[in-house]
């Protein structure tokens, strides 16, 4: 493929199409003042654009409940999309989370949904009339998939833009089969591998608590958007932290599944051919009422009909009434303090230390978790992901001639840090790529990895008192909360678990406090990077950041996962309230 093209102007004018697709009576008018704000969460209630009952429906973070209402009809699907939708460019215009904008489309959508239940008296689906968004790798049928080629490996690549797709991907089938209205799709870094969320043809997400600070990513379009409650449900990627970082920096809820339990077909990704680690897709909302109700309306859907990738397992309201778990009663939990690769930062040790009281309260046991090969696993996964020596990248590249993203770092106003880019040195790989053996001794590796670890996890029946080993692993999901631009370096406490395959969810549990979270003595560095992280931190920095955890389980519980995350939610809860 050629381009005749600039590809400056390429990006220019995509930018000014999606700007074109905005209603001119949802742009927002700011006073001055409120434009360099950091927090803008308070916007959307403040602005014109919103009526109270807009609010009341964009602020009704229980999935179940707005379902309720749809299937009752008392509310359409016109106007709780219309809503959203509002909200969702209110939230563009404060974060730059969206990428594709297609109005007419989604209420065309909702009104037929609103007719079939007027005629017929009968909802379609499970998720009758919501409005759900979706990260930018999920194709729709007529819309660019500017992110990504569907044969191609390519993701938040310039080349792509004006490609259409002539299909859905699997996903967005079953989604409008359940009744579901796609509304808008989200933003994602370029290539997709980067923790943060920038490329050169929309540019730069911001986190809405602080927009001094990154949302995370991939998913973190979906990240700022479901912060500023401009969607009631959306759908990310993972493949070493996209859905777990974003919902941790946005104080959102969400589950990884374990390879292979929820349809991958037809969306596209980076790095297409590796299948050692695999992405999976998953929900992020402001409930885990949406966790749950998304993966069993996927579940139930039978996606293994679609996608010969699926495992064929139906969902099991045994595992979710935790069986293996002693009934979710006096069960036994371990907290991962540290990794001994990168050391927390106080607010997490707070949120840990929380959990665990709440936990105890509600009858339940927690001790220590020992950290077991952590360095060995972590090489492993890094090394296997930049086995190509970063080709996949460059090629990409050089479709349209953009530059290949090498920092998130702004180019202007960035923070001062001690951090010296480790992360993109592995994310660019060395320019020889690995052989095929030197490949398969990496995944030989992974397995006996695998392996030990989940003996050490079995051996851990010694220590809990229950008879069983420990029902789950409570850790941060990343080392700190919510970071300046170009700043977030660490992924293992999210990565160790697409290694490992295990089940996970992260769940918000406080904000930083600067009364509470007074910096730390020095300890004994694990390396250079956790050194870098300890001297990163400053209570003012981080004032007000949510502070989220990460709940891990085994290889394909997820329903085990999200009942012991509601049963840490409510405990957790019972302690505040």
């Amino acid at each position: 493929m050629v381009f005749k093209e600039n590809w400056k102007d390429i990006c220019s004018a995509k930018k000014n199409a999606q700007v074109a697709a905005i209603p001119s009576e949802w742009i927002l008018d700011l006073p001055p003042e409120s434009q360099n704000l950091d927090r803008v969460l308070d916007i959307p209630a403040q602005s014109a654009v919103l009526s109270d009952r807009e609010l009341e429906m964009t602020n009704t973070t229980d999935v179940g409940l707005l379902l309720q209402k749809l299937r009752s009809a008392e509310w359409s699907s016109v106007d709780v999309t219309k809503a959203f939708y509002k909200r969702a460019i209110i939230a563009q215009q404060l974060t730059n989370c969206l990428t594709e904008i297609f109005v007419e489309r989604a209420l065309e959508r909702a009104q037929q949904l609103d007719d079939i239940l007027r005629t017929t008296g009968q909802p379609v689906g499970p998720l009758h009339g919501l409005p759900i968004s979706l990260k930018d790798q999920f194709t729709m049928q007529g819309l660019e998939t500017v992110m990504a080629k569907a044969s191609s490996p390519a993701a938040g690549y310039v080349s792509w833009v004006g490609k259409y797709a002539d299909s859905n991907c699997v996903i967005v089938e079953i989604l409008y089969e359940c009744g579901a209205v796609p509304f808008v799709r989200t933003n994602v870094p370029q290539t997709l591998m980067w923790g943060e969320t920038y490329n050169h043809v929309f540019g730069r997400t911001t986190n809405p608590y602080n927009r001094k600070l990154t949302p995370g990513g991939s998913s973190g379009g979906e990240g700022a958007l479901l912060a500023m409650k401009g969607s009631p449900l959306g759908v990310g990627t993972d493949i070493g932290g996209s859905l777990r970082i974003p919902s941790a920096f946005c104080g959102l809820y969400t589950l990884r599944p374990s390879y292979e339990r929820l349809p991958y077909g037809g969306a596209v990704n980076a790095l297409e051919g590796q299948e050692s680690i695999s992405s999976v897709l998953g929900p992020m909302a402001n409930s885990m009422s949406g966790v749950k109700i998304f993966i069993k309306a996927i579940i139930d859907a039978k996606p293994w009909t679609r996608d010969p990738l699926v495992l064929r397992k139906p969902w099991s309201e045994g595992e979710y009434a935790l069986e293996e778990h002693g009934g979710g009663r006096g069960m036994c939990f371990a907290i991962m303090w540290d990794n001994g690769v990168v050391r927390p930062h106080p607010p997490l040790w707070r949120a840990m230390e929380m959990t665990k009281k709440a936990l105890e309260a509600a009858g339940h046991k927690v001790i220590d978790w020992e950290p077991h090969r952590h360095l060995e696993i972590y090489k492993n996964a890094e090394t296997i992901f930049v086995a190509d020596g970063g080709y996949d990248y460059r090629a990409q590249c050089a479709f349209s001639g953009e530059p290949l993203i090498e920092t998130m770092v702004p180019p202007t106003d960035a923070h001062p840090s001690h951090l010296s880019e480790p992360f993109v040195k592995t994310l660019v790989g060395k320019e020889a790529h690995l052989s095929a053996y030197d490949l398969w001794q990496l995944h030989k590796e992974k397995r006996e990895l695998r392996q030990s670890h989940h003996d050490h996890w079995q051996r851990t029946v010694s220590r809990t008192g229950t008879g069983r080993p420990v029902d789950a692993i409570i850790s941060p999901a990343v080392a700190y909360t919510a970071v300046p631009h170009g700043l977030n370096t660490d992924s293992f406490y999210t990565t160790l678990c697409n290694a490992l395959d295990y089940a996970c969810s992260v769940f918000p549990v406080t904000f930083v406090d600067s009364a509470l979270d007074r910096p730390q003595p020095p300890h004994k560095f694990h390396n250079h990077e956790d050194e870098a992280i300890f001297k990163l931190y400053s209570t003012d920095l981080f004032a007000g950041c949510p502070v989220g955890l990460q709940l891990i389980g085994r290889s394909q519980e997820e329903e085990a996962v999200i009942a012991m995350t509601e049963i840490v939610d409510n405990a957790l809860k019972g302690t505040l309230g």
